[in-house]
């Protein structure tokens, strides 16, 4: 199963800069839906497109390993 580490990187990035970064926040400045964001932060089961983890992984300035993970069910 693939699972989103965006809280992760939001928590990181929200230490980084030492303000409070919202999944609102994060959808506003790539694009995308907020209720998207937010299904990827709590891990449901979702799909996105490349463009999208594109998307994220520049703003959050990472890799793409950093965002995504394979777990074994």
């Amino acid at each position: 199963m693939i699972k989103f580490k965006v809280h992760e990187q939001i928590e990181r990035k929200s230490l980084k800069e030492g303000r409070r970064i919202t999944a609102a926040e994060v959808a506003r400045a790539i694009g995308v839906q907020r209720a998207a964001i937010s299904k990827m932060v709590r891990n449901d089961d979702y799909s996105t497109t490349t463009k999208t983890l594109n998307a994220l992984c520049e703003y959050f300035e990472c890799e793409l390993h950093d965002l995504v993970v394979y777990e074994k069910a």
